[in-house]
């Protein structure tokens, strides 16, 4: 995808965030009114997760505006941690309503009153159903036209809300017609530790990006195998990578022939940066040249050539 393509592509991405928000405000001010109604701990469970559903569309709807802003003078490497500082907030947030349904739910273990009017309850809940259905179906359909990273999270995380209406669903037939009690509270535990498993692969993700954590290993390789296919390339060492938002970075020094002019040199990077360029539309790459054999520090980790294995036979061919 081209620059042009992805700044075309802006406008369905924050369609979809607006989508997201106001599925998530829909079911917010439902489900309020269904928990304080049915007095279910699973439903206020369900509520306080449509409730972070909420938060989290917000910063995705943030997050896909901020993406498709230039890098401007104070921040030349663009906006895109500014997403993981948002999801660090959420996690806050996440844990503390994680705390409190599950001390809520532990106390209605001894002492629980039986649900009123699960009815209700189970109609909102496949309400709830029926909407992240559809808000599904249009993210998917964006996703395949926009490629949004961010819209696809987003569409990732209601999959799982699928699955949460489903257990309040269960929760209220247990309790309400096979006399079974404990099954809201219980429920409502549950939900409790899907919220606080959430927050953790949350925080995980963030922590990763603001700690620049190289990327997996087998994205590094073929990012590698496109850089080294060009014709006059001698080595690479010293390769770099991190994520910010959306937007992925990778630097390293690239050894050539040190007979050739500045501006044969200056040609084989550009061959290179075009290449990357193709393969990897979304990355922004930096290339230092050294001539062949140079040693830039004693710093084993800088000097480790990562050229892939099969180099030396392509190059001796």
């Amino acid at each position: 995808m081209t620059q042009d393509e992805r700044r075309r592509a802006v406008p369905f991405a924050i369609r979809a965030a607006l989508a997201s928000v106001a599925t998530a405000t829909f079911l917010l001010a439902l489900k309020g009114f269904a928990a304080w109604h049915t007095g279910s701990v699973a439903m206020l469970g369900s509520l306080a997760d449509t409730g972070l559903d909420l938060l989290a569309s917000l910063v995705t709807l943030y997050g896909v505006k901020l993406a498709g802003e230039p890098a401007d003078h104070d921040h030349r490497f663009g906006h895109g941690k500014a997403e993981a500082l948002a999801a660090l907030f959420q996690v806050g947030l996440i844990t503390a309503s994680s705390v409190g349904i599950a001390w809520r739910a532990i106390a209605a273990l001894g002492n629980h009153a039986p649900t009123r009017d699960a009815e209700f309850g189970i109609g909102v809940s496949v309400i709830a159903i029926a909407a992240t259905a559809l808000l599904l179906w249009y993210q998917r359909s964006v996703i395949r036209r926009t490629g949004s990273v961010a819209i696809l999270a987003d569409n990732i995380h209601y999959q799982s809300d699928v699955l949460l209406n489903g257990s309040v669903i269960l929760a209220l037939v247990l309790d309400q017609y096979m006399g079974f009690s404990k099954a809201d509270p219980i429920f409502g535990i549950a939900i409790a530790l899907w919220l606080a498993y959430g927050a953790f692969k949350a925080s995980s993700n963030a922590i990763d990006q603001l700690m620049d954590k190289e990327w997996p290993e087998d994205q590094r390789q073929r990012f590698l195998d496109v850089a080294a296919r060009q014709p006059g390339l001698r080595g690479i060492h010293d390769f770099r990578t991190r994520r910010s938002g959306s937007h992925d970075f990778a630097q390293f020094h690239m050894e050539v022939d040190a007979s050739l002019t500045v501006a044969r040199a200056h040609d084989l990077v550009e061959g290179v940066e075009q290449s990357l360029k193709r393969a990897f539309p979304k990355v922004e790459v930096l290339i230092h040249l050294d001539p062949e054999g140079h040693v830039d520090t004693d710093n084993p980790l800088v000097e480790t050539d990562v050229t892939p294995h099969w180099f030396g036979k392509r190059v001796g061919a």
